[in-house]
């Protein structure tokens, strides 16, 4: 009986594990450059020796992330930029790291530095980007920065730095708990002049809803059956020790 109780037990605890992460998903349907991530589990024979598998649990895969393009939504606004096709842009993470987003959400915060819109400095040529007052920001399809300083007149247009854009193999990238991607092998990758950016734009979420509400019913549903099973389980356990009681 302990076979088929740790076996429906198994198989719960990775229906909950992945509702998690396509409630997550969900949760960042509207959340500009979100990659959905998959979850995906498989059954893992157990062997005792030669013969065949005396039970088979399940076992949660190597998580991964939906690297396909979000939907391309214009807002005019000057430092909005969305990445057209692969890439990402290299921002510095929480713990001081490179790492790498699709959010294009930039702004510049009081004392001139670029940042996404959750506050991480978007790295440049040489670091982080800081700007000196200006009058006018523009960027370029290849993420050059154009300013006019502050007091100039637009003929005074000058190009002071430009936006790190890197393109690896998605297959390579890994996504962190803070939500950023980094290379699996690599902490700092070089830029690529080949990926361009749309200004005035901003890519959204490429969660798909629909199908991660269906996803999350189904899931619900197989949880639902792996507790009945250890409930039968269970009664059959008790059914069998009043039989033995009663020999």
């Amino acid at each position: 009986m302990d076979k088929a109780l740790y076996i429906a037990m198994t198989g719960a605890k990775h229906n909950m594990k992945a509702q998690a992460n396509h409630a997550n998903n969900m949760a960042n349907v509207n959340t500009t450059g979100f990659r959905a991530d998959f979850a995906q589990a498989r059954s893992m024979a157990v062997y005792y020796g030669d013969g065949h598998p005396t039970r088979a649990y399940a076992l949660t895969e190597s998580p991964a992330t939906d690297f396909k393009q979000g939907v391309i939504n214009q807002t005019g606004r000057d430092l909005d930029v969305a990445i057209n096709g692969s890439g990402f842009i290299a921002v510095q993470g929480r713990d001081g790291t490179e790492a790498y987003t699709r959010a294009g959400d930039l702004q510049l915060d009081a004392n001139g530095i670029l940042r996404t819109g959750n506050g991480l400095p978007v790295y440049g040529n040489n670091g982080p980007i800081a700007l000196p007052p200006i009058e006018k920001v523009t960027i370029g399809s290849d993420g050059t920065i154009s300013i006019v300083a502050q007091g100039q007149g637009p003929e005074t247009l000058v190009e002071v730095d430009r936006i790190k854009l890197v393109n690896p193999d998605p297959a390579e990238m890994e996504k962190s708990a803070d939500g950023l991607f980094r290379h699996a092998v690599q902490p700092v990758l070089p830029a690529d002049a080949g990926v361009q950016v749309t200004t005035g734009a901003l890519e959204g979420s490429n969660v798909n809803v629909v199908e991660a509400f269906t996803d999350i019913l189904s899931l619900s549903r197989q949880y639902e059956m792996q507790v009945k099973l250890m409930k039968t389980v269970q009664q059959n356990s008790e059914s069998s020790a009043r039989l033995l009681q009663m020999s």
